[in-house]
């Protein structure tokens, strides 16, 4: 994710990180050098077919309000994302607590608390389709990356070391239903997680936003060849700009557990949690991951 202040008129005109032009440079001179193409050959060839402004102009209306509604149900996504992650940060650190409450033994504490890691790094992983690494590795047995699905088999074994603490009188009935709750709610998130990254937008309607504007940019210096002249390429390319940059917004927001630039940074907020256990676990607290050129993992 990119972390940064609001650009100054420098910043404003030179930033590329966390930009979607470098995305979409190519089709963009492509768009400006048919346009260019297109007047030249009205100018000197062949006069073009002209149309008037108002098809465009309807079409523009609703070609922006359709992108306006994609990017909002893509927000909505990462938004979503954002909130279930925080939910398992708050009930990691409830759970944390609870367990300083309600079971006395200090080894089937960490115990449960190094699994729980182990949960929060391979729901990470398992988010991003990566294989596990030495940060989930770190915190529990390898038996659970070479699981069918490493962080369920991570909750299974928390509850089980529950459910052994339980039966051997350890902890009551009471802190049972408690800490069982507590696992529901952690349970809750991950599934939630998992919906989002799992069921992405319907292709067919980014299939058919992308196809709408590089109809619209393609056709559109047909109605402006006649009034704007050679500022035809320059108008095209503001407009391929705009559409083609909301566009791919959508794309990058409609992925919150991706790799890009604006995705969340699911490794600086594990290594929150990390901070957070790390008194539970009788350890020195790591030091927070901080901004790389502004990029945030």
């Amino acid at each position: 994710m990119i972390v940064r202040d609001k650009p100054g008129l420098v910043q404003l005109l030179t930033a590329a990180r966390g930009s979607v032009l470098p995305h979409i440079v190519a089709p963009l001179i492509s768009l400006v050098a048919i346009a260019a193409a297109l007047v030249f050959i009205d100018h000197t060839i062949l006069k073009l077919p002209s149309s008037a402004a108002t098809p465009f102009s309807v079409l523009g209306v609703a070609l922006s309000l359709s992108l306006g509604f994609r990017n909002n149900a893509a927000y909505d996504r990462w938004s979503e994302a954002r909130r279930l992650w925080g939910g398992l940060i708050t009930d990691l650190r409830a759970f944390a607590r609870e367990l300083d409450l309600f079971l006395p033994d200090a080894e089937a504490r960490h115990h449960i608390l190094r699994l729980s890691l182990a949960f929060l790094h391979l729901h990470r992983l398992n988010l991003r389709r990566l294989p596990p690494d030495a940060a989930a590795l770190a915190y529990g047995p390898h038996a659970l990356a070479t699981a069918a699905h490493p962080p369920c088999a991570a909750l299974d074994a928390m509850n089980a070391a529950l459910t052994d603490a339980y039966r051997t009188g350890q902890i009551d009935g009471f802190a049972a239903r408690t800490l069982s709750a507590r696992m529901g709610s952690i349970a809750l998130n991950q599934a939630g997680c998992e919906r989002i990254a799992t069921t992405p937008l319907p292709y067919v309607y980014s299939l058919l936003i992308f196809r709408t504007v590089y109809l619209y940019c393609l056709l559109i210096p047909l109605a402006l060849i006649g009034p704007e002249g050679w500022l035809t390429p320059v108008f095209v390319g503001i407009m391929a700009y705009v559409f083609l940059g909301l566009a791919e917004v959508t794309e990058d927001l409609a992925h919150p557990f991706g790799d890009t630039l604006n995705a969340l940074p699911m490794d600086a907020m594990c290594r929150t949690v990390e901070i957070s256990l790390a008194p539970h676990l009788d350890q020195p607290p790591p030091p927070p991951l901080l901004p790389q050129d502004f990029h945030l993992n």
